[in-house]
């Protein structure tokens, strides 16, 4: 057992539930030494940051909440999950395979992101706003139906009256690393992400901050499945500032 984890980021993008099976799988990590967590992809890098910081050696898979969710509940050897949507870690629980209660860690914050070009912040936003920036372009943003970003920006864009004009416009992505990359590479004019992942990256430009009342509130969801995950989870709940300097919003 090393004095350090080792993180390793297996995928970039993990996309569907066999590759989350495969990489739990993989040789050398399903060794008893090793904890396996799986994590939404907006948590990389402070969770890296974490578990570099345990005594264990700590592997990290990265994807989207509902492939996580899926694929725990089929039985993927997990010691803890960390998903950013209470609706999954509900689903979780009502079938009854999270033995330790559901704690919440941290919140976050949704943006709109553009291309990094010097964007001025935009002074409202409404369909028309959006609309006129998109220029005939694709909204970059989590599939709304599972991604929980793009769950949280269907609930703000249907506030504002934009999601039914939008809809046919929209470049929906497995994860919310997916749709900034989206954007960064210049391949959608403007995205939906979280405060965190446009502050991780140097690409993009923040061009307005959603109202926070506009969506349900956001919330990262720890659910340990065994000891080892439950003891990881104490260590990220005593991090908070770490991963408010990422960009993410402190609990009360």
């Amino acid at each position: 057992m090393t004095n350090s984890a080792r993180v390793m980021k297996t995928c970039k993008w993990i996309k569907g539930l066999a590759v989350l099976g495969w990489l739990a799988w993989l040789p050398g990590l399903a060794s008893a030494e090793t904890v396996r967590i799986f994590a939404a992809a907006s948590l990389q890098g402070p969770l890296d940051q974490v578990a570099a910081q345990s005594d264990e050696d700590v592997v990290i898979s990265y994807g989207g909440s509902g492939t996580i969710a899926r694929q725990i509940s089929l039985g993927a050897p997990a010691d803890a999950a960390i998903i950013a949507n209470t609706n999954w870690s509900d689903w979780l629980v009502a079938r009854g395979v999270i033995p330790s209660p559901p704690r919440a860690l941290m919140s976050n914050r949704l943006v709109v992101i553009a291309a990094a070009q010097g964007s001025a912040p935009w002074t409202h936003a409404d369909a028309d706003t959006l609309r006129a920036h998109l220029s005939g372009g694709r909204l970059a943003m989590g599939q709304h139906m599972s991604v929980p970003a793009g769950i949280y920006a269907q609930a703000w864009l249907d506030s504002i009256g934009a999601w039914d004009d939008l809809r046919q416009q929209l470049a929906e992505t497995e994860n919310v690393r997916a749709a900034l990359a989206l954007v960064a590479r210049g391949e959608a004019p403007l995205g939906i992400v979280y405060a965190s992942d446009a502050q991780a990256s140097t690409d993009v430009d923040v061009v307005w901050q959603v109202p926070a009342d506009a969506h349900p509130p956001i919330r990262y969801i720890g659910l340990a499945l065994t000891p080892a995950g439950e003891t990881f989870l104490d260590l990220v709940a005593t991090q908070t500032d770490a991963f408010v300097a990422a960009g993410f919003v402190a609990l009360p």
